[in-house]
């Protein structure tokens, strides 16, 4: 006698929305948009200015809520979620312009986004991560440079030990050696199992990193597929509008 046939799960994905449209007030931004983040994975969202790249991250940080659709954080159903209960789930927002607290010195930024308990060791792990920070724990964090302001925003994120982390233009406006480093800093958190969804507008360097890419245009989306097809310069041309 033969087994039964039987549907094989699902995959569970670290990001998923379902035909998501979005935007703010009466202007719809996003249109109908689905993509899906896979565990572990680097994804890459592109698209020129005004294609609605940064909605759809504060989509998916609950900054804005969609008009229709659905998001799911690891499978559960977020859509109705506030930030901070997205942030629970593991879901970290690095928004465009070195967000931290200009206010506050460089080790409070990283005490103030640490797990309760863990303080010490979030200190270590930044620190490691970009040992420039070593050197300012005490400096006011709103007179660093704009490349360490981004550094610590990266490094304040991985305190937290997020699972899905969605990073709007992290090397805008930086220096290529601080660009760089950044990068660095992302390829390695990918290896130790986070996944990202990245905007930025070093495309070349995202696709290096990224395995799938997806690109937006006008909020639809109008590619979906392997990052090493937009390498190709017809492609990219094609899509990109470059």
């Amino acid at each position: 006698m033969t087994a039964p046939v039987t549907d094989a799960p699902a995959a569970v994905h670290a990001l998923e929305l379902d035909a998501v449209s979005s935007g703010y007030g009466g202007t719809t931004v996003l249109r109908d948009v689905s993509l899906t983040v896979p565990r572990g994975a680097v994804v890459a969202l592109l698209g020129a200015n005004g294609s609605g790249k940064t909605t759809l991250l504060r989509t998916v940080s609950g900054l804005i809520r969609p008009s229709s659709g659905a998001v799911r954080v690891d499978g559960q159903d977020v859509t109705a979620s506030r930030p901070f209960q997205r942030a629970a789930r593991g879901v970290c927002h690095v928004p465009e312009g070195h967000a931290v607290f200009r206010s506050l010195s460089v080790r409070d930024n990283l005490v103030l986004q640490a797990p309760r308990g863990q303080e010490s060791a979030a200190v270590e792990r930044a620190t490691t991560a970009f040992p420039v920070l070593g050197k300012r724990l005490t400096q006011v964090a709103g007179t660093l440079s704009g490349g360490e302001q981004q550094m610590l925003a990266m490094a304040a994120a991985y305190t937290r030990g997020p699972q899905l982390i969605l990073v709007d233009e992290a090397s805008l406006g930086l220096a290529p050696r601080i660009v760089e480093e950044i990068f660095q800093f992302l390829h390695g958190l990918a290896a130790t199992g986070v996944s990202l969804l990245l905007v930025d507008q070093f495309v070349a360097r995202v696709l290096e990193i990224a395995g799938h890419a997806y690109v937006l245009q006008r909020g639809s989306l109008v590619y979906s597929g392997p990052s090493h097809e937009l390498r190709n310069e017809s492609v990219f041309e094609r899509y990109m509008g470059a």
